[in-house]
């Protein structure tokens, strides 16, 4: 084991620099793992691993063939995997694989100053993909190695440990942390430069435009944050805890989708107080701090009663009670908003219900429509609500159970589910809810969105993940309008009343944690998700808006990106001032007896006469003697006694007299 690290401690300096600076750029590469292409992280792998066999062994670099091959390979990997060479994927994969290629041909300081701002663009590029607190603190471990590469590459020759470099390059940072801090806060913020989450929901909870009922053999259970809410005073009971998402309505035998906008625009959207938008009793404030998802939905609680308040956001409701964005949502966003989870929702009557509820496609399901007017034989009266409640009784004494591994469904899905496997997970169960109402001619929808959520006693955010998106129904009673009906509550009456989640496989790790000490794996889940949300509230969410709210603060009464630019100038003409003021204050601390030494050098030098910083004036007095004759006397003996001033028991002239003589001296040509 120890022979690797006494090889390492012999390698000459560039041998140990190189490697050092291969693994800080593998370091700035992985986290891209997840967004390159294979190709290019497998050529990055070997190109890195190369150089670092040619440093170890002290072997040659490759020709210039080698790199205009490897070079060309890169070039047609990217354009056959993107079909170009810009925009922001192409970009990213081109330059990690031009990153590798340029320490094959590490030959000099200067090749090394290309691969050093190279890894620094190339840092940065991962804030394209996410800027998550993870990435931030890799991002940061990558900055100080890079810095440390980049001192170490101006230190002097030998063999100058690593860790001096880190010393350095930590001061460096340290020391500019401050002004780090002063331009976030001050300079003026515009529309954000990071690239649009990728939108792949496929497989995984989450929310999408669309259900395909059966295509997915088992979903994943996807962990990851779909937004944080603070709420004001009391929050809503766990039953109520419906955020609204996409309300799907029509089925061709497989997949739902929403109405046209045609068809949705028969109807304007409610608002409070007309017959088709009544709540009832207070609203419900809170805040949503939402994760970019490239969507234009905004969730809120069911029913949002107004809309949510957010600077420069533009929202509007649907006929169907969804609000949705201007654009899509490709940023944190945090927006205030008021909710009535008791409220009356739709027309009153019949008449006025889009047929487009009630519809299902022809030669599907055909035993779902016989177990609908089996229902309908054995509800002779028709009313709704009681084939609804015998919809119902049917989920609940039919043996059917909530899993996340139903298998892929046939094409008759609903059949599917109620007669043969009779499981599902909410999608299944929802899809052949409504089938089965809208065989009874009772019209009903799909709504998606979120259900539930987690409250983290650290901060007091209740965290809503993407394993928590929920599919639930809507049916039109007469006098009443759309009804929430929620057949998954039948079947698993946990998974909406006590959050009874269907948990994914763990880890080994978070295995381990659970079995040991549940409680601390709890308390260390609960404050990371703590200090994520804090990044989020004061780093990614820290908009123009805010700043100006600083500016207000401090006296400005109409504060726009001028006066930002303005109060940032003032305060780098005021830290210049005192940086100049320290300067001078330094300069007065040094030894006035040497600073009137120095002087006497530098009038010295300028006449010819070059004397050393370690030189005394006696030296110095014999040496201007030696060159200058008679001519120096009075300079020669000025040096003796500014020497005599120092070291002698009994000194004569002081500081100002020898200062006064000094001006007054006759300096030799």
């Amino acid at each position: 084991m120890l022979k690797p690290f006494a090889r390492l401690a012999s390698l000459p300096r560039d041998g140990r620099d190189t490697l050092f600076l291969l693994m800080v750029i593998g370091w700035v590469v992985v986290p891209h793992v997840a967004h390159l292409p294979w190709w290019t992280s497998l050529l990055v792998a070997i190109v890195l691993a190369w150089r670092a066999t040619l440093a170890w062994k002290g072997l040659p670099l490759p020709s210039r063939w080698w790199l205009l091959a490897l070079l060309g390979v890169a070039l047609a990997g990217t354009w056959l995997t993107h079909r170009t060479l810009l925009g922001r994927d192409a970009g990213v994969t081109l330059i990690v694989a031009l990153l590798a290629l340029k320490t094959l041909e590490l030959r000099a300081k200067r090749d090394a100053f290309v691969i050093f701002f190279l890894g620094f663009f190339t840092m940065l590029t991962n804030f394209f993909f996410s800027q998550s607190l993870a990435v931030a603190a890799t991002m940061l471990v990558a900055l100080l190695g890079l810095l440390t590469a980049l001192v170490n590459a101006h230190m002097p020759v030998g063999r100058p440990p690593l860790r001096e470099a880190a010393k350095i390059a930590g001061w460096m940072a340290l020391l500019g942390a401050p002004v780090m801090v002063v331009l976030f806060v001050l300079f003026p913020r515009f529309a954000p430069l990071w690239g649009i989450p990728s939108d792949a929901m496929s497989g995984r909870s989450g929310l999408s435009a669309q259900m395909q009922v059966g295509n997915i053999a088992s979903l994943a259970l996807d962990e990851s944050v779909a937004f944080r809410v603070k709420f004001e005073g009391k929050p809503p009971g766990q039953p109520d805890l419906y955020f609204r998402g996409p309300v799907l309505s029509q089925f061709d035998g497989r997949e739902w989708r929403p109405l046209m906008p045609r068809a949705m625009q028969r109807f304007p959207p409610p608002r409070l107080g007309d017959p088709q938008l009544v709540a009832f009793g207070a609203g419900v404030r809170y805040e949503v701090t939402l994760e970019p998802n490239n969507r234009p939905w905004l969730l809120m609680l069911d029913a949002g009663t107004q809309p949510p308040t957010a600077p420069g956001l533009e929202a509007a409701m649907t006929s169907e009670l969804q609000w949705v964005s201007s654009r899509p949502v490709v940023d944190l966003l945090r927006y205030q908003a008021v909710s009535h989870v008791n409220f009356r929702h739709g027309p009153q009557q019949r008449i006025f219900v889009l047929p487009e509820y009630s519809a299902l496609p022809r030669g599907f399901n055909p035993r779902t429509l016989e177990l609908a007017r089996r229902l309908m034989r054995e509800n002779p009266s028709g009313d709704a609500l009681s084939l609804i409640q015998a919809g119902l009784r049917e989920l609940r004494t039919g043996g059917y159970t909530y899993t996340l591994d139903p298998g892929v469904y046939g094409e008759h899905t609903a059949d599917e589910f109620w007669f043969d496997r009779k499981q599902g997970f909410c999608e299944h169960i929802a899809s052949a809810f409504v089938v089965l109402m809208r065989a009874m001619d009772i019209p009903a929808r799909v709504v998606t969105g979120y259900q539930g959520g987690e409250l983290n006693p650290v901060d007091g955010y209740w965290t809503v993940r993407q394993s928590d998106a929920h599919a639930w129904t809507e049916v039109w009673l007469e006098t009443r309008g759309w009804v929430r009906v929620d057949p998954t509550s039948v079947v698993a009456p946990g998974r909406t009343g006590l959050f009874q989640r269907l948990s994914a496989p763990r880890g080994v790790f978070a295995t381990a944690m659970d079995t040991v000490n549940p409680t601390l794996s709890a308390t260390l889940r609960a404050a990371w998700e703590a200090m994520n949300n804090g990044w989020n509230q004061w780093i990614l969410n820290y908009t123009q808006s805010r700043q100006l709210n600083i500016l207000r603060n401090l006296g400005f009464k109409s504060p726009g990106w001028e006066d930002l630019s303005r109060v940032l100038i003032g305060l780098g003409v005021v830290v210049a001032l005192l940086g100049a003021l320290w300067s001078w204050w330094d300069r007065l601390q040094h030894d006035p007896w040497l600073r009137l030494l120095s002087r006497a050098r530098k009038r010295l030098r300028q006449a010819g006469l070059e004397t050393g910083a370690a030189t005394p004036p006696r030296e110095i007095a014999r040496l201007v003697t030696t060159r200058f004759g008679a001519d120096a006397r009075g300079l020669a003996e000025w040096l003796l006694k500014l020497e005599a001033q120092r070291y002698a028991r009994a000194p004569g002239a002081d500081l100002p007299a020898l200062r006064r003589e000094f001006q007054q001296l006759s300096w030799p040509h």
